[in-house]
């Protein structure tokens, strides 16, 4: 019996010890399965250079659950430290000596011209996001870091659209730049952070939640504004702008740009500019030193309960074309007058700055998926964007600028014009489309190629050639079609008549190379 009690004590201990092992296997596994940390931020030149550089910030990580289901609340309280600890480094403080005579008057969103603020690094090279309004007018910037080291700092470029710019540190790199999070799946409601110089209080953490998504506060000084703002409810004061707002993984989801108050100080609303806007514009400002920014070429109003109703809409959304630019990319792509944009790449549309945000995503060229409605039929036009340098854009860009409406020539209306494509004579700067019941009434002409634009600085335009005119004969050979034009060109050799009606009637003759 002794026997037997000593070997059921060893069989014991070995079992415990069994046990043991297999917990640390368990243990061991279960911190494999982990999630690892967020790759840190991506270089904002991807073309030029990739990888991880040494100095970058990396993001605090979520268990998986977490993620899926959100923290305990006794948990939140480190997730704050964490993002607060992984931030601060990489947030400067930004001392301006602005030209002589600036001013220093502030604005109803508080924000003042001031010699104060705050900044960002994204990337370890030195550079820095901040607001343009923080360094306008500057002659000299200097730059303060969380380690109480400071250096000059030069302007690489500003957008006033986006009231963003870039600042670069030629010295004393690597540093610690913030990892861009992703702001299109932030919702309303999410916890955040924001850091900043407030008050001169340096390395100030606030915290929040996402208050709103996608406001236009009008604050931004431009014609050509672009508002999508991120609002939130983290105290955000004079000296703020230009810092960061981080999620709780100490990702850059904003740019802290504006507070809505009649004291300068924090009423409970800020406003951060999207880290996707935020990416986008930084990355031409460091490659240009400007932004190369697509246009539609369109002018839009917001679509209310009675405009909806006027149209036959059932439900209140997306944004009314009332007016498309002759050439533009909108109206190669058959956008017209009277249209309602629904969607852009796939992205709900809802007000101008939805539209206006979205399109500011991309470049001249690109070319994007634009979902819209007209008269009860829903459809999806690929747009290819062009840049405000095109010569269709330079006489609209400078109405628009100067404040005056653009002159706008008869058009056709909308309900005439629903099967239309532009024809585009590239070497000629040109466009040409069948003609619409209404044309073929007012030129008394049931064939022809009419006009539908000229570019500037084309070999048509050169000639002298106008839009709004329906070409009738190459040399001595009738056309009646848009196709009869291009494929009697193709045998052509040299210069070209070209033969067209105006609408009153009376011919004129036009010579292209």
């Amino acid at each position: 019996m002794a026997l037997s009690s000593r070997t059921a004590q060893l069989l014991a201990g070995i079992g415990l010890v069994l046990v043991g092992l297999l917990a640390g296997i368990l243990a061991m596994l279960a911190v494999d399965e982990a999630p690892s940390e967020p790759a840190s931020v991506t270089r904002i030149v991807q073309r030029v250079e990739g990888g991880s550089p040494p100095g970058t910030t990396r993001t605090a990580s979520l268990p998986r659950a977490w993620q899926e289901d959100g923290p305990p609340p006794a948990a939140l309280n480190q997730l704050f430290r964490q993002a607060a600890s992984s931030v601060t480094a990489g947030v400067v403080t930004i001392r301006v000596e602005a030209e002589a005579g600036g001013s220093e008057e502030g604005t109803p969103f508080g924000r003042p011209a001031q010699s104060l603020g705050s900044g960002v690094f994204i990337s370890p090279e030195g550079h820095i996001v901040t607001n343009s309004h923080v360094v306008e007018g500057a002659e000299r910037v200097q730059v303060r870091l969380a380690d109480k080291r400071e250096f000059g700092a030069r302007i690489l470029g500003t957008d006033a659209a986006t009231d963003l710019a870039v600042l670069k540190v030629d010295e004393g790199g690597p540093f610690p730049a913030l990892a861009f999070g992703n702001s299109n799946t932030v919702q309303v409601g999410d916890w955040v952070v924001a850091v900043g110089n407030p008050l001169q209080l340096t390395s100030t953490v606030t915290a929040g939640i996402v208050s709103a998504l996608g406001r236009q506060i009008n604050i931004i000084e431009d014609q050509f504004r672009i508002e999508h703002f991120i609002q939130t409810d983290a105290a955000i004061n004079p000296g703020n702008s230009g810092g960061p707002l981080v999620n709780l993984q100490g990702e850059l989801i904003g740019i802290n740009t504006a507070i809505a108050s009649r004291t300068r100080r924090t009423e409970g609303y800020g406003f951060a500019i999207p880290a996707a806007l935020v990416r986008r514009v930084a990355t031409d400002l460091i490659a240009y030193g400007d932004v190369r920014r697509g246009f539609l070429g369109v002018s839009i109003r917001p679509v209310d309960a009675d405009r909806a109703a006027d149209l036959g809409l059932r439900d209140i959304r997306g944004v009314y074309i009332e007016r498309v630019q002759r050439g533009s990319a909108a109206d190669r792509a058959g956008l017209r007058e009277g249209d309602v944009v629904t969607s852009v790449a796939g992205e709900a549309v809802n007000a101008p700055n939805d539209l206006q945000s979205l399109i500011a995503l991309r470049r001249p060229g690109d070319t994007v998926a634009v979902g819209m409605w007209r008269r009860g039929t829903e459809r999806e036009l690929n747009v290819v964007l062009m840049g405000k340098d095109a010569p269709v854009y330079q006489d609209w860009l400078s109405d628009l600028q100067s404040g005056e409406a653009p002159e706008v020539p008869q058009m056709t209306p909308p309900e005439n014009r629903e099967n239309e494509a532009v024809t585009e004579i590239e070497d000629w700067g040109l466009g040409l489309r069948a003609l619409s019941d209404e044309e073929s009434a007012a030129f008394e002409r049931k064939a022809g190629a009419y006009v539908a634009y000229v570019e500037n600085g084309g070999k048509a335009s050169a000639a002298g050639l106008p839009r709004d005119v329906v070409i009738t004969h190459l040399e001595d050979t009738p056309v009646a079609t848009p196709a009869e034009v291009v494929e009697h060109r193709a045998g052509a050799a040299g210069a070209v008549l070209v033969r067209v009606q105006r609408r009153d009637g009376t011919p004129a003759f036009y010579e292209i190379e």
